[in-house]
């Protein structure tokens, strides 16, 4: 049964991959664009109406090998041209070389307005520092930029997200109550992300009281970001370091209850190693976040546990309105939410995040939730973020 699932697990993480196209491996552009320079570039279309008439936005996602991304840039696009404005769309192929071209190319084509999603948050400040010397407003979509030039931030509540994977373990395991211990491992997300450590430290602070009383053990004695951060968050990096803590230190039998991995693409990994590799008989729980669909095949079939769902549908609409308000010279604050009538809880937040040392950046923050086997068409097909295949699996929708 084990080498089945694991069989079937390999085929999920090759059709996610396939399916969504990566930077440089069977990367397959969205519908209408083309690929210029290493990037994925969308068809822009111009439509008229309004004072988003003769308007550009500028929209730099990261990349296409993860499916979020893919689902981001769709959903961006598809808003901001149907609000009349026309888009330049590009995907950098997790290069942040690429990115810093791809802005610059954006820039150097008048658009008035940039929305970016950062592949180095520490890794813009030239093109963010032309940005800013152009007066081009620059909003900070789901990844924090670090520079001052930055005009919003667009997010879900990062640290949120860590809390309810956390949450989810200690409700699960019941270490309020149960006896324990209890052997548990962590699964960071990619250094250079800024949202990383946040998802990391969310986790980690509702779980560290039971690691301090011996409640939770980490037998691999990794609980540091900086050891268990994941590069790119790349599926075939997380798989290679569980394989060697398994190794290291489960291939004697010793129990493993729960992994936290902070994202989908990282739990794949995690996932196919304890199916192969994982000598102990029981169901381990593992986490997961983005709800990409490969993962909730996994979660459908008993093999991840939960993933944390950020419904980018909504992410976009926030981006959209944020927009409007900004190029149509107006304060950008609380009353944003309360005007705009969103079907959906968002806070607007001046103090969480930094640009830089002291300067607040003021953010719009989305509310994300938890998808587990028993709750998936409630949360994401009812809404329309997704559909029941023919098989019985979930399928993306653009609802």
């Amino acid at each position: 049964m084990k080498k089945t699932l694991a069989l079937i697990l390999a085929a999920c993480m090759s059709f996610s991959l396939v399916a969504c196209g990566g930077g440089g491996e069977n990367s397959t552009p969205n519908p209408g664009s083309q690929s210029t320079g290493g990037s994925q570039v969308s068809g822009s279309q111009t439509t008229t109406g309004g004072d988003a008439a003769g308007k550009t936005v500028g929209i730099a996602m990261p990349t296409q090998s993860l499916e979020r991304w893919n689902r981001d840039g769709a959903y961006l696009d598809e808003q901001f041209k149907a609000a009349g404005y026309k888009t330049i769309v590009t995907y950098s192929d997790n290069k942040n070389e690429q990115q810093v071209n791809d802005i610059q190319n954006m820039l150097s084509q008048g658009v008035d307005l940039l929305i970016i999603a950062a592949i180095d948050g520490n890794g813009l400040n030239t093109v963010m520092n032309d940005a800013g010397a152009a007066n081009i407003p620059v909003i900070a979509y789901d990844r924090l930029i670090m520079n001052d030039n930055v005009s919003y931030y667009v997010s879900f509540d990062n640290y949120t997200v860590g809390k309810l994977q956390g949450t989810y373990v200690k409700d699960t395991l019941d270490l309020d109550n149960a006896a324990g211990p209890f052997n548990i491992e962590f699964t960071g997300g990619d250094p250079a992300d800024n949202n990383a450590p946040f998802f990391f430290n969310g986790a980690m602070d509702t779980l560290k009281p039971y690691i301090d009383s011996g409640k939770l053990n980490v037998v691999s004695g990794q609980t540091e970001f900086s050891v268990v951060g994941t590069e790119q968050w790349k599926t075939e990096a997380a798989l290679n370091r569980a394989q060697n803590v398994l190794a290291s230190y489960y291939s004697d039998g010793t129990k493993l209850d729960a992994w936290l991995c902070s994202n989908d693409s990282t739990a794949l990994g995690v996932t196919q190693a304890v199916l192969s590799d994982y000598a102990g008989g029981n169901s381990v729980i593992i986490t997961g976040q983005d709800g990409d669909v490969a993962n909730l095949r996994n979660i459908k079939d008993g093999v991840q546990s939960m993933t944390v769902y950020k419904a980018v549908a909504n992410e976009a609409v926030v981006t959209l309105d944020l927009a409007k308000a900004i190029l149509d010279g107006k304060t950008a604050d609380e009353s944003l939410i309360s005007a705009s009538g969103w079907g959906f809880d968002c806070a607007f937040d001046t103090e969480s995040y930094e640009t830089t040392p002291g300067n607040k950046c003021p953010s719009f923050l989305l509310v994300p939730d938890v998808v587990t086997a028993d709750n998936m068409e409630e949360k994401l097909v009812t809404p329309g973020y997704y559909k029941v295949g023919a098989d019985g699996y979930l399928e993306a929708t653009n609802g």
